[in-house]
């Protein structure tokens, strides 16, 4: 009897927690090929990076790749020599927050282990980018094709899409377009005026990697809403138990959850510990809601849910407030109106929400503004062959791909593909909350249920199924 074949697409925290999940749970022989560039699995974009600045935005102790592993990263990161040679990385309150590699590294190693402790599973690591999708068959760029049983898109983040207005000036050099290329930060000069485009997270980033290069020049970051990522909690504060909320309205949730921070203040207890209920519970209220009131979400909470969200490190959230203070950084709620080149340099022209307009010339502009998740399906050749052969589709809220609530894409027709499975962010338009590490980890060890499932191989059953 042939061995069932699992295809993996992208080796980043998604396709490699799914690889290993399957090695662990699968209880007859299987094979799963994961089909990643990079050098090293584990790392994908976020965990890949090498900036000493980019820290992972919560305690070490609040990583793992499932439910009962609660502190092994934690526990496997202090017995690293970076543990002690990276001072910055430890908080008064005994809390770590290494630096986001250090994550990438340790994944790489559970990989490697699963190899080594599952034998039943053959795992495999293929260092190439997938092109095209044909019948049952990957076509790779190393000129390999693989066939399979089953097609799993651990496809998280395209690359930044550049705002409309800067196009014409993407090859002038006070542009950098993407800040995460490497070495393109290095060329900034300790006085150069910069301006960043986006406050959220990778501008949090830019800003901590310009500190290790010891700039101190006038840097300017803008936003239509001038938000910036709050801090994350520091010390050991009790669970807030969140009252219920039976009707799904964006409005109503919007009204409870501020109620709730209310009674927290009122126990002594800060907004974190509601806002990280709420997280918990996240998948269960989003789908709860209708899609005309997610798509109303979207278009006016969403920018205020991220900043308290997606929160930085105190590490970074320190340089930030140190660099305001010295009014060396200002952060503006403004728009991008005008933009011109002169020479070297860029002036731009912005109008804030105040109603004032003020003019900044400029040595760079760096673009924050995020991954294009809205022009995921056609950000790459293989999501590109698979949409044009209606395998895959967008989703309606423009956050990556199509699927149903067992993780299966949907086609063209709106009909699930039995043998395609999306895992992690690009799947959270149907799940909601599906961007933080606990999110990611349950769904990619039920994705790895959905796919035994499919394949009629007993799932072990080490992590609980996630509720429907």
């Amino acid at each position: 009897m042939q061995i069932p074949h699992v295809m993996i697409v992208g080796g980043g925290f998604s396709g490699t927690a799914l690889a290993i999940h399957l090695a662990r749970n699968a209880t007859a022989p299987l094979r799963v090929t994961v089909v990643e560039p990079r050098q090293t699995l584990g790392a994908g974009v976020a965990y890949s990076t090498q900036e000493p600045a980019h820290r992972i935005n919560v305690p070490a102790s609040r990583m793992q790749l499932s439910g009962d592993e609660q502190g092994a990263f934690d526990r496997w990161y202090r017995q690293q020599p970076e543990c002690s040679l990276d001072s910055v990385a430890h908080c008064a309150d005994g809390a770590v927050y290494p630096q986001r590699g250090m994550f990438g590294r340790y994944l790489a190693e559970l990989f490697a282990q699963a190899v080594l402790q599952h034998p039943q599973v053959t795992l495999r690591h293929i260092q190439a980018s997938a092109l095209a999708w044909e019948g049952q068959q990957l076509l790779l760029s190393n000129g390999e094709t693989l066939e399979g049983n089953v097609l799993a898109l651990a496809i998280s983040h395209p690359p930044p899409s550049l705002p409309r207005a800067l196009l014409p000036f993407s090859a002038h050099p006070a542009l950098i377009a993407n800040p995460w290329q490497p070495g393109v930060l290095d060329n900034i000069d300790s006085h150069a005026s910069v301006a960043i485009i986006g406050t959220g997270l990778s501008m949090a980033d830019v800003v901590a990697s310009l500190a290790t290069r010891q700039h101190r020049g006038p840097l300017l970051a803008f936003s239509r809403r001038g938000q910036l990522s709050r801090a994350n909690l520091s010390g050991e504060w009790p669970e807030w138990t969140l009252a219920p909320q039976p009707q799904p309205s964006t409005r109503l949730w919007l009204h409870h959850i501020r109620a709730e921070v209310a009674r927290a203040a009122e126990q002594q207890l800060p907004w974190q510990r509601v806002l990280d209920e709420v997280r918990a519970q996240g998948q269960s209220i989003w789908q709860s809601l209708s899609l005309r009131e997610q798509q109303r979400f979207v278009r006016h909470l969403r920018s205020w849910w991220d900043v308290h969200r997606y929160r930085i490190a105190p590490q970074v959230a320190a340089e930030i407030t140190q660099r305001q203070q010295a009014g060396t950084l200002r952060v503006l709620a403004a728009r991008l109106a005008a933009i011109a080149s002169r020479g070297d340099q860029l002036d731009i022209t912005l109008h804030t929400r105040d109603g004032a307009t003020e003019h900044h010339p400029l040595d760079h502009l760096i673009v924050t503004t995020g991954p294009g998740h809205e022009a995921l399906t056609a950000s790459q050749p293989l999501l590109l062959s698979l949409s044009q052969q209606g395998f895959i589709r967008a989703d309606a809220l423009g956050f990556g791909i199509d699927v149903d609530r067992h993780s299966h894409t949907l086609t063209r027709s709106g009909q699930p593909s039995q043998n395609v499975f999306v895992v992690g962010p690009a799947a959270r338009a149907r799940f909601g909350e599906l961007m933080g590490l606990p999110q990611v980890a349950d769904h990619a060890a039920e994705v790895a249920r959905q796919i035994l499932l499919s394949l009629h191989i007993k799932h072990a059953e080490r992590c609980p199924p996630l509720a429907p």
